[in-house]
C-alpha cells in the first residue's frame, strides 16, 4: 500500500513512512506525518487520525478530482465545494467535528459579548467521530466514514436535474491513495464514490458507461488557517470587486453592523517604500499540464496579461503563469490553478476560490475551462468566411487564430474572478476597458472577405488597472487608506470609465442601456445595424465551401447557426435601451449620475434598428442556401445546438424565422419593459410610451404590405409571432393594467383594419382579425396558441463564471 500513498515531508529529510509509537492501536499502522498524523490499517481499510489540539481552527474543503462531464448537471472535474472553518471539540466519548457560525460575529475584547453572540445563533455539527483511543491529550479517531460520505451533494445535484435518485454504494466506494497525501500545512485525502440508482434523464445516460452506477472522485482537504496579518480592505461599490460580508453586534449603534470587505490574494512589497519592488510571496497560477497545444500557449499568454496591472501600481513580477509540476495535483490547495476540463457538450467556464471565511483572504484560486468552447469559435469563423475550404482543406489558420483570441481573452476573464473581480459588462462601450466584460467577436469585411484581426481584445483593459489598483495597492506608510482608494475610483470615473455588473446586464430583467452580455460598440443600436450588414454579406457568401472535403452536408446546417444567429445578443442590448436606464453604482459625495431616463431620440434609434430584426429580408434564408440543408444524415442527428425542425427530417426555413422573430418580439414586449415605458411617459408626456411603441411595430409587420413567395410565407410567420406576444403581454400577471389597456386598445383599432378592404378577404388577415376578436373578449385569460421553435444555444461563453 506505501507505493500507492504519495507523501511529501520535506523535513523528513526523504524518510516518509514511520512507525507510530503514540496509540497501542497504531502500533502495527503505516504512518503518515503531516499537518495532522494519518494512520492506515491494510488488513481493514480503514484510516485514523490523530488530533492534537482539540478547539483549533482549521479550514475544510471539499471538491471533486474528477467529475461527470455533463454542463447541464454541473459537477465537473476540478469543482469547489464551500470552504468552511471547523475544529474538533470533545463531548463524552465523543470528537465533534463543529463549524462555527462565522456569518455574526463580535469583535469586541470582551469574551463575555463574544460568548452572547455565539449562542444567539445557531452552528453546524458536521460529523461524530467515537474516540478510539485517548492518550496524554491526544486523541485518535476513525476517519474512513467521514470521508466516504456524499460532502459535495451528487445525489442531491443528480435528483434536482431529474437525472435520477441515487444513493452512495459503499461496496463500490474506495480510498484513493494516489491522490491521498500530506503536508505541514495541509493535508489531501481522496475518495473514489460510486452512486448507484436507476437514471431518469438523457444527459446522466450520454456521459456515463453504466448509467445505474456514477463513479466520481471526490476531495478533502484539511489546511491550516493563515495568520493573522492579512489586512482587509473595505469594500466600495464602484470598485469591481466582489463583497465579503458578515455582522458585527459588536458594532457602535450609530455604525453599520454589516461589515463589508473584498476578497483577495495577500500581497505585500519587499520594499514598501520603492516605487517599484518584487512582492515578498508572488501570485503564482499554475497551468493544468494536461492541456494541449495551442491552447497551452494562448492560456498561458491572457493569464500573463494581469501581470501588466500589477505593474501599472509598481509591482515587479508580482503576478505569474507556469505550468503545474508533474508530480503537483491540482486540488492540493497551495496552488492556484487553471483546469482544462472536459464534457459531453458545450459550457460554461468559471473561476473560483478558496478563501479564508473569517477574513476575505483568497488561499487557493480555482479556474476551470471548457475544452469545447474553443471549437464554437472555431465554427462561428468558419461560417463567416469566404469559401474557405475552396481551395484547400487545410485553410484552418484564419479560424484558429480567432478561437485562440478567444481563449486567450478567457483566461484572463477567469483568473480575474479569482482575483476577487466581477463582471464589467459596460467595459465594451469603453473601447473595451475591460476582460471582464463578456465579449462578442467584433467582425468586419474587409476586400470581401472577414477580417478577425480585432475580433478580440488583446491585453489587460483600463478598467481592469483599475480594479487591481483598488484591490492590490500597497500605500506608503501614513496613508489614510479611504481616502486613497477613493482618488483611485475618481480618477477612473473622470477617464469616463463605467462598471456596471451582472444584476444590471441580463437581458430579462437588466435595464441599464450600456450594460449587455456580448455586445460591442459605444451604442447599441449602431452596432446592431452593422452586425446585420456583416450578417447579410456573410449569409450571401454561405457555400459548400464552408465545410471541407468529403464532410455531410448536416454538418454545413449547423455551421450556419451560429451565422443565422449572429444578430442576437446586439438585439438582446438594443432591446434594454427602449425604456432603459442610465445609472451608477453612486455613493454620497461622488459626481456620477444616479439615475436617468433615457432620451426619447436614443430610444428611438434603438427600436428603429430592433424592428429591423422583423423584417423578412433579413430572416428569410435565400433559396441557394436553403438547398444546401438536406435531411441530416445518419450518425448527425440533430443537437441542441441545431435549428429545430416543424417540418419533421426537412429543414424549417419558417421555424428559424419564427425562432428570431419571437427572440425579438419577446424582449422588445417583456412586460417589466412595458411597465417602465408606462412610467416614463407619465413622468414626461414627450418621453416614447408604450403605445408609440406598439404602433410602430404594427406598422412594420401586421400592417406592413404583404409580400410574395418565401418572404411573404415568413413575413406571415413574424405578423403571427409580433401579434402573439403582445398579447402574452397584456395577459402577463406582471403587467400593470395601464399596459394591458394599450395593448387592448391597440387589438380593437387592429381589428377594424384587418376587416377592411381587400384584408377583409384574405386568408391570412381574417385569421390574425379572428385571433384578436378572442383576445379582445377575454385579454387576462389569453393562452399562447403556438411555440416557436427554441433558439439553439449560442452563448459565446458560458455562465456562473464566479461566477462568467
Amino acid at each position: 500500500m506505501k507505493k500507492y500513498f504519495i507523501v511529501l515531508i520535506t523535513f523528513l529529510m526523504g524518510q516518509n513512512l514511520l512507525l507510530a509509537q503514540n496509540f497501542e492501536k497504531t502500533k502495527d499502522l503505516e504512518h503518515y506525518k503531516g499537518y495532522f498524523d494519518t494512520f492506515y490499517d491494510g488488513t481493514t481499510d480503514k484510516l485514523y487520525l490523530q488530533i492534537n489540539n482539540l478547539e483549533q481552527d482549521f479550514l475544510y474543503v471539499y471538491s471533486l478530482s474528477s467529475g461527470i462531464g455533463s454542463n447541464d448537471i454541473g459537477l465537473d472535474r476540478g469543482q469547489l465545494g464551500n470552504e468552511q472553518v471547523v475544529h474538533f471539540r470533545k463531548m463524552g466519548q465523543k470528537i465533534l467535528l463543529v463549524q462555527p457560525n462565522l456569518k455574526y460575529r463580535a469583535n469586541t475584547d470582551n469574551v463575555l459579548e463574544k460568548k452572547s453572540v455565539e449562542q444567539a445563533f445557531a452552528k453546524s455539527v458536521l460529523f461524530g467521530f467515537p474516540i478510539v483511543e485517548a492518550k496524554n491529550g491526544s486523541y485518535l479517531i476513525e476517519l474512513t466514514e467521514f470521508l466516504m460520505q456524499d460532502a459535495h451533494g451528487v445525489t442531491d445535484r443528480l435528483a434536482s436535474r431529474g437525472q435520477g435518485n441515487y444513493k452512495l454504494d459503499q461496496s463500490k466506494s474506495a480510498l484513493n491513495f494516489e491522490r491521498t497525501k500530506s503536508f505541514p500545512d495541509n493535508i489531501e485525502f481522496d475518495v473514489l464514490l460510486t452512486f448507484s440508482g436507476k437514471a431518469k434523464g438523457g444527459n446522466i445516460r450520454s456521459v456515463t458507461p453504466t448509467s445505474s452506477n456514477v463513479t466520481v472522485n471526490q476531495h478533502h482537504s484539511f489546511v491550516k488557517l493563515p495568520d493573522d496579518k492579512f489586512e482587509k480592505r473595505k469594500f466600495d461599490p464602484r470598485s469591481g470587486a466582489y463583497p465579503f460580508s458578515y455582522y458585527d453586534y459588536a458594532t457602535p449603534v450609530e455604525e453599520p453592523i454589516v461589515k463589508r470587505y473584498i476578497p483577495r490574494h495577500r500581497l505585500a512589497k519587499k520594499n514598501p517604500e520603492a516605487a517599484v519592488s518584487e512582492a515578498v510571496e508572488p501570485i503564482i497560477y499554475y497551468l493544468d499540464n494536461g492541456t494541449p497545444e495551442p491552447v497551452r500557449s494562448a492560456l498561458l499568454e491572457g493569464g500573463q496579461w494581469w501581470n501588466q496591472a500589477f505593474e501599472a501600481i509598481g509591482y515587479k513580477n508580482a503576478f505569474q503563469v507556469k505550468i503545474l509540476p508533474d508530480d503537483a495535483d491540482p486540488m492540493d490547495v497551495r496552488y492556484n490553478v487553471i483546469q482544462w476540463v472536459h464534457r459531453s457538450t458545450r459550457g460554461w467556464s468559471y473561476g473560483a476560490s478558496v478563501r479564508d471565511p473569517r477574513t476575505g483572504e483568497i488561499i487557493k484560486g480555482h479556474v476551470s475551462l471548457g475544452s469545447l468552447r474553443i471549437r464554437q469559435d472555431f465554427m462561428i469563423a468558419q461560417a463567416l468566411m469566404n469559401a474557405p475550404f475552396k481551395n484547400s482543406d487545410d485553410n484552418v489558420d484564419p479560424m484558429l487564430e480567432m478561437a485562440i483570441a478567444r481563449i486567450r481573452q478567457l483566461s484572463a476573464h477567469e483568473i480575474g474572478h479569482t482575483l476577487g473581480f466581477a463582471h464589467n459588462f459596460a467595459a465594451s462601450t469603453n473601447n473595451r476597458a475591460s476582460v471582464m466584460d463578456y465579449p462578442h467577436p467584433y467582425l468586419e469585411f474587409k476586400d470581401g472577405q472577414m477580417d478577425f484581426s480585432n475580433a478580440y481584445a488583446t491585453g489587460i483593459g483600463d478598467w481592469d488597472k483599475v480594479t487591481v489598483a483598488y484591490a492590490y495597492s500597497d500605500f506608503p506608510a501614513g496613508t489614510d487608506e479611504d481616502s486613497a482608494l477613493n482618488a483611485i475610483l475618481a480618477k477612473a470615473e473622470k477617464d469616463g470609465l463605467r462598471y456596471i455588473s451582472d444584476q444590471d446586464a441580463r437581458p430579462i430583467g437588466g435595464a441599464h442601456a450600456l450594460a449587455h452580455l456580448w455586445d460591442n460598440g459605444a451604442n447599441a443600436y449602431d452596432e446592431l445595424n452593422r452586425i446585420l450588414s456583416v450578417r447579410k454579406q456573410a449569409i450571401d457568401n454561405f457555400s459548400i465551401d464552408n465545410i471541407k472535403t468529403a464532410e455531410p452536408f448536416s454538418v454545413m446546417e449547423d455551421v450556419f447557426v451560429p451565422l443565422y444567429f449572429l444578430h442576437r445578443y446586439q438585439t438582446e442590448a438594443a432591446a434594454k435601451v427602449v425604456g432603459g436606464l442610465d445609472y451608477n453604482y453612486k455613493v454620497k459625495g461622488d459626481s456620477q449620475i444616479a439615475v436617468k431616463w433615457l432620451p426619447k431620440k436614443t430610444q428611438q434609434l434603438a427600436l428603429n434598428s430592433i424592428i429591423k430584426t422583423l423584417q423578412p429580408e433579413h430572416l428569410t434564408i435565400p433559396k441557394d442556401k436553403l438547398n444546401l440543408f438536406a435531411p441530416r444524415s445518419i450518425g448527425y442527428n440533430r443537437t441542441r445546438e441545431s435549428f429545430k425542425s416543424k417540418m419533421g427530417v426537412g429543414f424549417d426555413a419558417l421555424g428559424a424565422a419564427e425562432t428570431a422573430a419571437e427572440m425579438t418580439a419577446s424582449l422588445l414586449l417583456h412586460p417589466q419593459r412595458a411597465n417602465r415605458m408606462v412610467q416614463q411617459k407619465g413622468m414626461d408626456q414627450n418621453q416614447l410610451g408604450l403605445q408609440e411603441v406598439l404602433e410602430q411595430l404594427l406598422n412594420a409587420t401586421v400592417k406592413a404590405k404583404l409580400q410574395s413567395g418565401l418572404e411573404g410565407e415568413v413575413q406571415q410567420i413574424i405578423n403571427w409571432t409580433v401579434l402573439q406576444e403582445m398579447m402574452h403581454l397584456a395577459s402577463s400577471k406582471e403587467s400593470y393594467p395601464q399596459v394591458t389597456a394599450t395593448v387592448l386598445f391597440e387589438m380593437m383599432k387592429l381589428k377594424t383594419y384587418l376587416g377592411e378592404g381587400k384584408r377583409a378577404t384574405d386568408p391570412s388577415a381574417i385569421l390574425l382579425k379572428k385571433e384578436v376578436e378572442g383576445f379582445i373578449a377575454n385579454p387576462k385569460g389569453y393562452k399562447v396558441k403556438t411555440e416557436a421553435p427554441t433558439i439553439p444555444d449560442g452563448s459565446p461563453i458560458g455562465m456562473d463564471c464566479m461566477q462568467d
